[in-house]
């Protein structure tokens, strides 16, 4: 079953992913580097890092810099997909979906103090995801996306409010997929605790400006 957490999710998860990054390692790494500073400063807390196609050596690299740029004090990363990169590169947490390992593995890993999320695209797969030691369920798609693939149907709003109503009230939910800052707001006020973005942020021309200006709409 989803766990009493200590995890307060911001409204705003948001997600970097490698797609939009540089493939020189010396301009990734000043990528990294001048994004983080920029990012702590616009108020980032809360950071899942998205890398589907590098090999565990590639994502490890980016995972360490990642964390020494972006304090446990300041900022909660998160690792998609890798639980034994996320734990070797001291990140808060993971999020798992289907082909990762199982939720409670991820959960037996990282131990009762990490962050453990997973996805949900079906009403069917939020009631499965219900039963795991989870701290979130990420939901959707929202509306149509080209930052991840999916055959997926959009659920709309009104998905929003039906998925709500299946999980109660106690269940931590995170909207997903091409939301805009004109519609999160709605979504949040129908049932999602957090929103989760991508590239609305991190293609903008500054992200760092985006990311402020996603905080202060949505606080």
């Amino acid at each position: 079953m989803m766990l009493p957490t200590t995890f307060s999710i911001p409204r705003l998860y948001p997600i970097l992913d490698a797609g939009i990054l540089p493939t020189h390692p010396e301009a990734r790494a000043e990528f990294f580097t001048r994004q983080s500073r920029e990012l702590l400063d616009a108020g980032l807390t809360l950071l899942e890092y998205r890398n589907k196609a590098a090999t565990d050596a590639e994502v490890f690299a980016d995972a360490l810099l990642l964390r020494s740029l972006l304090p446990p004090s300041r900022v909660r990363l998160v690792l998609d997909d890798r639980v034994d990169i996320a734990l070797a590169a001291a990140f808060d947490g993971v999020h798992v979906d289907s082909g990762d390992l199982p939720p409670d593995v991820a959960r037996h890993i990282l131990g009762p103090d990490g962050i453990v999320g997973t996805s949900a695209s079906s009403e069917a797969a939020l009631m499965e995801a219900i039963s795991q030691p989870v701290d979130y369920i990420a939901f959707g798609p929202i509306y149509p996306t080209t930052t991840k693939q999916t055959d997926v149907a959009p659920i709309g709003i009104d998905g929003v409010r039906r998925f709500r109503a299946l999980a109660g009230p106690g269940a931590m939910l995170v909207a997903a997929a091409g939301i805009t800052l004109q519609t999160a707001p709605a979504i949040l006020d129908v049932g999602a605790n957090a929103v989760a973005v991508s590239a609305a942020i991190f293609r903008a021309p500054h992200p760092a400006a985006e990311l402020q200006r996603w905080l202060t709409t949505l606080a």
